[in-house]
């Protein structure tokens, strides 16, 4: 099922507007989540919203924005007022500029949408828009209003449709100096640039990020699975550290060495016909890792499998919908 669109409202390029929805492009749905519970009876808990001075609880009806001016005081701002200043962009995305894609700096990118037509009406205009943004190799940078908040949004082509990547304003950004400023300018000799860039040459490829594993997360999925089913949970072994570098040309010089001993690469593997399981690419999961949750007949025995759903033998039955995290 198609998630539910975020914002829906009007694309604009001067007089050419079509109506379009705007869909997140990221999920974390699929990641295992926790709820918080009471030790001693195994009950979720639950929080209310109460007064900080009197202790009583505040219904939703009662509860509205303040902004704290100091200790005890706070202006109180309404929903209609938050309306009343609102911009016109809350229902149209007004195409500002064209800029290169290379003059946005990485730190000012906040979240990736999808912007596609709304509806079976205004595809030749859609379609136009993006053209011409695709044609002119740049990236066009609106405004949307997103949660009572006005954003920045830049929009490129993305095959068939169009990618909006929200934006962060100036002020949201830190200076680098602030961090970088007590940093050592010290001397490099061209034997350690040259085996530093050894190691790169070894590790470079392409970006696959079917190929990136979420090793926390499938340790996650393997401590449940080992709980569901009674299981002995063993504690993991401290890592072991490298210990202290004393001389970096020895360093750089192992660091070659032991890259020669590893394994292949995936790349390398598959140039060289020597694709083995640790180096083949896994199979994509399209519902996500949460698929591997699968119910698993805990200490009641027969009691606790007659609970567990049957299941084919070739589909994995998934987890049930989680229920909103608390907090």
């Amino acid at each position: 099922m198609a998630p539910r669109a975020n914002w829906k409202g009007f694309l604009r390029l001067s007089l050419v507007t079509c109506p379009v929805a705007l869909y997140p492009a990221t999920s974390d749905t699929e990641k295992v989540s926790f709820n918080q519970i009471n030790r001693k009876t195994g009950h979720r808990i639950k929080y209310l919203k109460v007064d900080a001075e009197t202790g009583d609880e505040v219904t939703s009806e009662d509860i509205v924005k303040g902004y704290k001016v100091d200790t005890d005081t706070y202006i109180e701002i309404t929903k209609d007022e938050l309306d009343d200043i609102a911009l016109d962009s809350t229902h149209t995305i007004e195409i500002d500029e064209f800029v290169p894609k290379a003059d946005i700096d990485s730190r000012y990118l906040i979240r990736p949408y999808y912007l596609v037509p709304d509806g079976k009406v205004g595809h030749d205009a859609y379609a136009v828009i993006r053209e011409t943004i695709r044609s002119m190799d740049k990236v066009a940078i609106g405004r949307v209003v997103l949660t009572n908040r006005e954003h920045i949004i830049a929009l490129e082509p993305l095959d068939s449709g169009l990618m909006g990547t929200l934006l962060r304003y100036p002020y949201e950004v830190r200076s680098e100096k602030e961090y970088f400023d007590d940093i050592q300018d010290v001397k490099l000799t061209k034997d350690m640039l040259d085996l530093a860039r050894h190691i790169v040459e070894k590790k470079s490829g392409t970006f696959e990020p079917e190929l990136f594993e979420d090793h926390y997360e499938t340790a996650l999925i393997d401590l449940i699975n080992k709980k569901r089913s009674g299981m002995p949970i063993s504690a993991k072994a401290a890592p072991k550290t490298g210990g202290n570098v004393i001389n970096l040309m020895d360093a750089l010089k192992k660091s070659i060495a032991n890259e020669k001993d590893a394994a292949p690469t995936a790349k390398a593997a598959k140039e060289t016909g020597k694709e083995t399981a640790k180096t083949k690419k896994p199979k994509k999961r399209v519902e996500g890792q949460r698929e591997m949750l699968l119910p698993i007949a805990g200490k009641g025995g027969k009691d606790a499998a007659a609970k567990t759903p049957a299941r084919k033998a070739d589909k994995p039955v998934r987890a049930p919908a989680r229920a909103k995290k608390a907090g």
